[in-house]
């Protein structure tokens, strides 16, 4: 149920209050937008996003009715560096078990495995150029991030549309309370991700930011200054985007 409503800025942000209930909103709306672009465009370029935090939305997604998943072409914002390309942990693993394999993409790129991160990024940017993303499925890491634009590599003029970059320690540790790596040292210190301006160029976001855990980074996004030390609050400069929040992450701003 949908118990709040307000712009930041220009940033439409909505308050559920479950997780289940914000997982299942967003992924109505998003099916209806993929739909409507559908009518528009013969391909629709979709990015998602890889975390726990995104699995009641990817769910629901992948259960909506209607839409020609054959003519939506899918990519991933981040992969790690020096992870095996079996690892469960793998972003793209992750997207595979939660909505690639369980509808009929027309075609999914992703950006492993990145054991040569050069030519990872080369192949990736090569296709961001391409084929130019209408349409990104987010969240909102606990320091702020999206995708893995931490605080101190995140830059809203990027030249860039990915690039590597090193994991900040609050980041690192986001993984282990997500359940991903048992530890913090098992916790890869490098990525590559998509950029700011990759993200931010898409002509629809949707985000996701379900928890307790991500209640300040919430409120940092939707009530402080919009700035690079919480680079999610570019999407309040963004003329369309939505952020869904639960009763838990939202609890400061309610």
């Amino acid at each position: 149920m949908l118990i709040k409503e307000f712009k930041a800025d220009a940033l439409q942000v909505k308050v559920y209050d479950t997780r289940q209930s914000l997982g299942e909103a967003a992924a109505a709306e998003a099916a209806e937008y993929l739909m409507e672009l559908l009518d528009e465009k013969e391909e629709v370029c979709a990015v998602f996003a890889a975390a726990p935090s995104q699995n009641e939305f990817l769910a629901s997604l992948a259960a909506s009715p209607g839409i020609d998943w054959g003519r939506v072409h899918a990519l991933h914002m981040d992969e790690y560096v020096g992870l095996s390309e079996a690892a469960p942990q793998s972003f793209g693993n992750f997207l595979r078990r939660a909505i690639f394999d369980l509808v009929p993409f027309g075609k999914v790129d992703y950006i492993g495995p990145v054991d040569d991160p050069e030519a990872a990024m080369a192949r990736y940017d090569r296709i961001l150029s391409e084929n130019p993303v209408d349409v990104v499925f987010m969240g909102i890491g606990e320091n702020g991030h999206i995708a893995f634009n931490d605080p101190h590599v995140a830059d809203f003029h990027d030249p860039l549309r990915i690039k590597r970059v090193d994991l900040d320690q609050v980041c690192r540790m986001q993984q282990v309370h997500d359940g991903c790596f048992p530890t913090l040292e098992e916790v890869p210190e490098y990525a590559l991700t998509l950029t700011v301006p990759a993200l931010a160029e898409a002509g629809r976001l949707f985000c996701m930011v379900p928890a307790s855990t991500k209640a300040d980074a919430v409120k940092a996004t939707v009530l402080g200054p919009v700035s690079e030390r919480v680079p999610a609050t570019v999407m309040r400069l963004h003329p369309a985007a939505t952020l869904y929040v639960d009763a838990d992450s939202g609890k400061y701003i309610l």
